[in-house]
């Protein structure tokens, strides 16, 4: 008996669950909550899916972030961004991130592809029947009401508000459950500089920058090498002046770096000392140079100004808290969850393995543990993570941790286990990134690996009835050039 009628026949209600986002997070957590029968709604506050892979030439109107007032922007995304891994291991469990003919066919493609992927994903599995497009999200907050069929805090409810984009009239609803799956790359965490204020060249963050051709001639100054300040390096090499790149831990091999790059015109630092009214940058090695940009390429902060909790749930140095598994506040579970607060991730198949779990914990089907025993948990976590030396920010950082955490939820869910190769891919993978930093996107000696993901994915495309060049009897590999 589906859900819809067991609740029925006790004389229940099924549960209103509003979902925050129609990215790549939300659209997950839709299916998942559907397929489940719950009676779903997703709130997405542009005009198209997508989240983050939607791509707007449109910056914020303070380039650096931290002007309250300024004319907010919510994509990150710039124009040439192509994936940091690859489109096999990148996709659902359960729908192949497949190359099709006329698209961008590339292993590691940009993120037009992507948004596609995404798209298609939704219509596959109808998922726009529950999207209402251009509604922002004001306010989240917890209401005591009525009994929840489902949940342990049975007279919990939220109070939901929300504007079409654009209007001034605000409206009310009451859902039984909240997912939030809206992301983390649209607040900048912005440093200090000492002299950034009498500095007179351009000051800005990566939230703002869209293309290279600005930068033309330039002498560029990028805090961070991290995703985005090592890709949007190597975008710049190729007009700038000069490219400095400062990070507070560099390889011992990596510090000295000078004139590196295609062009010779890449230097690497630790972190800048002083920014001077002459338009000079200082570096904490003593060098020095005169500059006309300084990009920041910190990360972005979690913020979710538009919840409520009453103090249950913080958000305090880059740590989001309690939470356990990364999912549930404790105090208020399962009525509150998030799907996509880990970094450091296999994004696509983590959101889908998190969204599965709150489904099946919502219609009873799995049992979150008590409140006190959650809480234990999440303490031992974080005392562990200090002991292992891990500042507060990186609470959410996962790595190869990803694998276990996904395993260990479907697990939970009675699922079948990732497959091994997604585990494999990404470690050669990682290692491609050290071994060839400039072009690992194009160059690759995983050949054996990817015939694997190859047939695995060729068979699931099948039995799914999806179409992509596999279906021209085209190898799936044969797009890629490999190192042999």
């Amino acid at each position: 008996m589906a859900p819809q009628a067991q609740a029925a026949a006790a004389g229940n209600s099924v549960p209103k669950v509003l979902v925050i986002g129609a990215g790549a997070a939300g659209l997950v957590a839709a299916l998942e909550l559907s397929r489940e029968g719950l009676d779903v709604t997703v709130y997405e506050q542009t005009e198209e899916v997508g989240g983050l892979w939607v791509y707007t030439p449109e910056t914020e109107s303070e380039p650096l972030g931290v002007d309250p007032q300024r004319r907010h922007v919510h994509s990150s995304m710039y124009r040439d961004l192509r994936t940091n891994l690859p489109r096999e291991i990148m996709g659902y469990l359960d729908f192949p991130f497949l190359p099709k003919r006329g698209r961008d066919e590339r292993r590691y493609p940009g993120c037009e592809e992507v948004k596609l992927y995404l798209k298609d994903f939704a219509e596959h599995y109808n998922l726009m029947r529950f999207i209402e497009f251009g509604v922002k999200v004001h306010y989240v907050g917890v209401k005591r009401g009525e009994a929840n069929a489902y949940s342990e805090n049975r007279d919990l409810k939220w109070i939901v508000r929300t504007s079409k984009v654009g209007a001034n009239q605000v409206g009310e609803e009451i859902f039984d459950t909240v997912v939030i799956c809206i992301g983390h790359f649209f607040q900048p965490r912005v440093i200090s500089i000492p002299g950034a204020e009498r500095w007179p060249g351009l000051h800005m963050h990566s939230h703002n920058y869209r293309i290279p051709e600005p930068f033309q001639d330039k002498v560029v100054v990028i805090i961070g090498n991290s995703k985005s300040g090592g890709d949007i390096s190597k975008e710049l090499i190729h007009v700038a002046k000069e490219v400095h790149i400062c990070a507070r831990n560099w390889p011992a091999d990596n510090l000295s770096v000078s004139e590196a790059g295609p062009r010779k015109n890449t230097w690497h630092h630790p972190l800048v000392e002083l920014a001077c009214e002459d338009g000079t940058v200082k570096f904490q090695d003593g060098k020095s140079t005169k500059a006309d940009v300084i990009m920041q390429c910190t990360g972005y902060l979690y913020d979710f100004q538009f919840l409520d909790t009453q103090g249950l749930i913080s958000v305090e140095d880059g740590r989001v808290a309690p939470l356990y598994k990364h999912v549930f506040v404790p105090a208020l579970a399962p009525s509150l969850s998030f799907v996509g607060l880990p970094s450091k991730i296999l994004p696509f198949p983590l959101f889908q393995a998190q969204a599965k779990w709150i489904a099946k914990v919502l219609t009873g089907k799995v049992k979150l543990p008590s409140q006190s025993a959650m809480m234990a948990d999440v303490e031992k976590y974080y005392l562990d993570l200090e002991a292992k030396g891990v500042p507060r920010h990186e609470t959410l950082g996962l790595e190869l941790e990803t694998f276990e955490y996904v395993n260990w939820m479907l697990h939970e869910c009675g699922e079948r286990q990732m497959n091994s190769w997604r585990r494999d891919i990404f470690l050669t993978t990682t290692l491609s990134k050290l071994a060839y930093p400039f072009d690992y996107r194009e160059v690759w000696d995983d050949q054996e690996l990817l015939d694997i993901a190859n047939a695995s994915l060729l068979e699931l495309s099948e039995n799914l009835g999806i179409e992509g060049t596999q279906g021209s009897g085209m190898s799936y590999a044969n797009h890629f050039s490999c190192i042999v």
